[in-house]
């Protein structure tokens, strides 16, 4: 029983010091880090991706999406321009398959693909203290560091690349370093006033955030559009792997269900569980859920049908022994100082 209040009480001051005006330091290095470069870098991944990589300045960087040809979703990146190529991001349970989807271009012009991931590690600061704790250690010019754009500096003596980016709804800076430099880079932060933050905490953040993970709340499953990732597709740009569909959906309206909030009656719901209207017709499933220390109540993400998705809307929920009710909810559940 101590041990247990004393794994919860930890819990709770990560949760806060995020929250309430602090700075976490979350742990990153195991989501996938690949290289993209050549003169036809360019040309290549934008027949691959959803976004338009031709309007990817320089020291910037944008969310996309690999699809398939049905418009599926194989991984959520993130693709930042770097004066030696593009630098796509993901999670790791998605990294394998965009190295096999990008690979194959490889003999097919000047177009090359290096896996960086076990030589690179990356750290993000969350929390409105995180402006000021990334420009103790890295300087203030990182401080004024805008959405969507990155920046490479020397700290010491190594390069270290910093985007100004969110996973909890705070504000926050992701930094990418050589694998060695991660301890230095570490320590650095943590005596600037970052607390580091657990893999549970951060699952609470994300949550509340609204923050889909693939493997998690989307897959190969589900259409591109059904999950929320709306800033990660053109809608302008030519060709692209499942663009036929993802634009037939756009021109129709809505797609069929999206990802969206649920706010629980009772404890947080397993996986997989249903989703029900109060007369019982089924309407969708739970992929994550968790107690939002925030609201006070047990939230979820989940797949809800398209006429059920105004916030309110009363739903049940079952699954095993689990059974509760709730309602609909818009995302994030909690908007914290990244929309200040």
């Amino acid at each position: 029983m101590v041990n247990t209040l004393k794994a919860e009480s930890i819990l709770t001051s990560e949760y806060s010091v995020v929250r309430d005006g602090g700075a976490g330091l979350i742990d990153l290095s195991s989501r996938g880090r690949i290289l993209v470069s050549g003169s036809e870098a360019v040309m290549f991944l934008n027949g691959l991706i959803t976004n338009d990589m031709k309007s990817l300045e320089l020291n910037s960087w944008m969310p996309a999406a690999f699809a398939n040809v049905q418009g599926r979703l194989l991984a959520a990146v993130r693709s930042i321009h770097h004066a030696d190529g593009f630098l796509i991001e993901t999670e790791e349970s998605s990294r394998t398959a965009v190295l096999k989807l990008i690979e194959r271009f490889t003999l097919a012009g000047d177009f090359k693909v290096a896996d960086l991931t076990d030589e690179t590690a990356e750290l993000s600061v969350q929390g409105n203290a995180a402006r000021d704790i990334v420009a103790k250690v890295l300087g203030a010019q990182v401080a004024k560091l805008e959405r969507q754009k990155s920046l490479t500096r020397e700290a010491h003596g190594n390069a270290v690349t910093l985007i100004r980016a969110t996973h909890t709804a705070e504000d926050g800076f992701d930094i990418f370093v050589n694998r060695d430099h991660l301890p230095t880079m570490f320590a650095a932060l943590t005596n600037a006033g970052a607390r580091s933050v657990s893999k549970e905490t951060f699952e609470t953040l994300r949550i509340e955030a609204g923050v889909a993970r693939y493997g998690v709340d989307m897959d190969e499953t589900n259409v591109v559009t059904e999950t929320n990732l709306d800033e990660a597709v053109s809608f302008t740009k030519g060709c692209y792997l499942g663009q036929e569909i993802i634009v037939r959906i756009k021109h129709r309206g809505h797609v069929a269900k999206k990802l969206t909030g649920l706010v629980l009656s009772e404890n947080p719901a397993p996986p997989g569980a249903q989703v029900s209207s109060v007369d019982g017709k089924e309407i969708g499933r739970i992929t994550s859920s968790t107690f939002s220390p925030k609201l006070n109540r047990a939230i979820a993400l989940a797949y809800v049908k398209y006429d059920y998705l105004a916030p309110g809307t009363a739903v049940k929920i079952a699954g095993g022994e689990y059974e509760t009710s709730g309602t609909t909810a818009e995302l994030p559940f909690v908007r914290g100082s990244w929309y200040q």
